[in-house]
């Protein structure tokens, strides 16, 4: 199953960079266009701007697997062990709270947009909600299984980081210990 994980957040990977390379060419291509052959790409803003809607989307969800996002975690190192864990399981809590919120307005747009078209290309703008599902479901899953985990004490929140304290240190931890498995190997 952990193959599957991981050939999951691989191609989530690779979708990411191939979306992003889609944003580089649509946009760099337009501009050329624009000031060499006084042409341009009628549907570059727009696929532009759903491309990078998608990247930001796929990017939180691998950010979200590998504790990557930014937060501050000194006062539950500071706290005693019991009160640590709970303070992190409401946290679990409110933010599975706030992802279904996400899932469910999603959802909604995604069914109200179904058939308007996008000014441009007349893509479905379904297709532009339904970013929000695509983080919403394994958002919601990976702090599922990251709560679980949390009360049946396989991860101890007074020793794991659960968040990153700054970009530089997380750079330097990435480099000096590559990921083991669906966890870092801190954890």
């Amino acid at each position: 199953m952990s193959r599957i994980i991981d050939f999951y957040f691989f191609a989530l990977k690779v979708t990411i960079a191939l979306l992003l390379a889609g944003m580089v060419v649509l946009v760099f291509g337009n501009v050329v266009l624009r000031y060499a052959f006084n042409q341009g790409i009628t549907v570059s803003e727009e696929l532009s701007r759903m491309f990078f809607v998608w990247l930001t989307f796929l990017g939180a969800v691998v950010a979200m697997r590998e504790h990557g996002h930014l937060g501050v975690d000194s006062l539950i190192k500071r706290l005693p062990p019991r009160a640590g864990k709970a303070a992190v399981l409401c946290g679990h809590a409110l933010m599975l709270f706030a992802i279904w919120l996400v899932i469910s307005g999603s959802w909604t747009q995604t069914l109200i947009n179904l058939h308007v078209g996008a000014p441009a290309t007349g893509i479905s703008m379904a297709f532009f909600y339904g970013a929000g599902l695509a983080f919403g479901i394994p958002a919601f899953l990976i702090l599922l299984a990251d709560a679980f985990a949390i009360a049946t004490g396989r991860i101890d929140v007074t020793t794991t980081d659960l968040v990153r304290d700054s970009e530089d240190k997380a750079a330097l931890d990435d480099i000096s210990a590559p990921a083991i498995g669906p966890l870092s190997a801190k954890h």
